[in-house]
């Protein structure tokens, strides 16, 4: 029976997977007692059992305890009843032994077809979407450097602006002091047209009044010349008498010269004042026109900047849209990135925690068979021993 228990140990397999989380050693306190194995939630264990007088368990940490026997080596009356609870114990191992097999390579069907319902992972290349970031990063720096330039040459524009609306104050600040000397200067030709006006009728009284004198002059000539030849020629020594007419002819000549002087004087007087005005007037006139045609040139400059501002406004207020729907998309875009880097990640995390458990199990599995090995190794050395003592016996 101990030839036929052998032959079964060295025929059993090794425990492999996981699952086995510890084994008992074998205590020497008058009994042997077999170690339990737990397999997940399920324990086997077998019943202790005590030995007679004759043999006891040598006390040791862990079954490779030996044997001792008493009365150095004669057995005992209990040794039938020792082989046959050895062989037992055995047996017991043996069914263990094939359970716990049959238990791992269930596990191990199941580790496989869990494998195989698992969809094969695969590295998705990010590359290109590093590329598409990059290259949209490059394009909101453009449109931001873009959108920079326009808004300094708004500024500009505005600067501008605000130089031209300044000139066009000036100038028809200007414009309004012209046209009020223009005013001005109307008002002194009125006056001075009015004053040629009296000094004509000035003039023409004085010429009449001339001509009013020629004639009395004339009359009193001819009255005196009538009187004169009427009257007797007496010639006495007196002092020469004057000659009227003469005299007449010196007053009116000096007259005539002196309103011929006062019209000459005021015709030229007139004359210089009518040139200076009218010089004044064309001069004013070639200003006016010439301030008309700058604020007319500063009204179309005005008008073309304030549609080309419009015009940038408008582009601006486009180009912004556009940047912030494109930042909202690939925002959204990389959210959803992350989220699947996330989800993956996880499922990598989980990965990795399973291959540690799994790993974990296997090497207790292996940690049990080494023991399980070694308790096999031990009952067949036992075993060996007594059936030598038996077979000398």
């Amino acid at each position: 029976m101990a030839s036929k228990y052998y032959a079964q140990t060295i025929s059993s397999g090794s425990v492999k997977g996981g699952g086995l989380t510890r084994m008992s050693s074998v205590h020497s306190t008058g009994s042997c007692r077999a170690p339990s194995l737990a397999f997940g939630s399920r324990s086997i264990s077998t019943s202790s059992m005590k030995l007679g007088a004759g043999s006891i368990c040598s006390p040791g940490p862990g079954f490779l305890g030996s044997y001792g026997w008493h009365d150095e080596g004669i057995l005992s009356c209990n040794e039938k009843e020792l082989m046959q609870c050895l062989n037992d114990r055995l047996a017991s191992y043996l069914e263990r032994v094939r359970c716990l097999e049959q238990e791992n390579a269930n596990l191990e069907c199941k580790i496989r077809e869990w494998y195989e319902c698992q969809v094969p992972y695969v590295c998705i290349d990010f590359q290109s979407y590093y590329k598409i970031i990059e290259e949209l990063q490059h394009q909101i720096l453009c449109a931001k450097t873009d959108n920079a330039r326009l808004v300094l040459e708004i500024d500009n524009a505005r600067l501008a602006a605000d130089d031209f609306r300044t000139k066009y104050e000036t100038e028809l600040a200007l414009r309004q002091s012209v046209e009020a000397d223009i005013n001005g200067l109307r008002r002194i030709l009125d006056e001075l047209t009015l004053c040629r006006s009296d000094l004509e009728a000035q003039l023409e009284s004085l010429k009449e009044e001339l001509i009013c004198l020629r004639k009395n002059h004339e009359e009193e000539a001819s009255g005196l010349r009538s009187k004169l030849g009427a009257r007797v020629n007496v010639e006495v020594d007196a002092a020469p008498s004057c000659d009227l007419n003469k005299i007449l002819d010196e007053i009116r000549s000096q007259y005539e010269s002196l309103a011929e002087k006062n019209r000459r004087d005021v015709e030229t007087w007139f004359t210089s004042k009518m040139e200076e005005l009218n010089q004044q007037v064309i001069s004013s006139g070639e200003e006016l026109q010439t301030c008309q045609s700058e604020i007319i040139e500063l009204r179309h400059t005005v008008q073309a900047l304030e549609i080309d501002l419009d015009a940038q406004h408008n582009m601006k207020n486009a180009l912004e849209c556009t940047l912030q729907e494109t930042e909202a998309r690939y925002s959204t875009q990389l959210a959803q990135l992350q989220c699947l880097i996330s989800n993956i990640e996880g499922q990598l995390g989980d990965l990795r925690c399973d291959m540690e458990r799994q790993s974990h199990e296997y090497k207790i599995l292996l940690d049990v068979k080494t023991r399980l090995e070694s308790e096999i190794t031990t009952y067949r050395r036992l075993l060996e021993g007594e059936d030598y003592k038996y077979m000398s016996s």
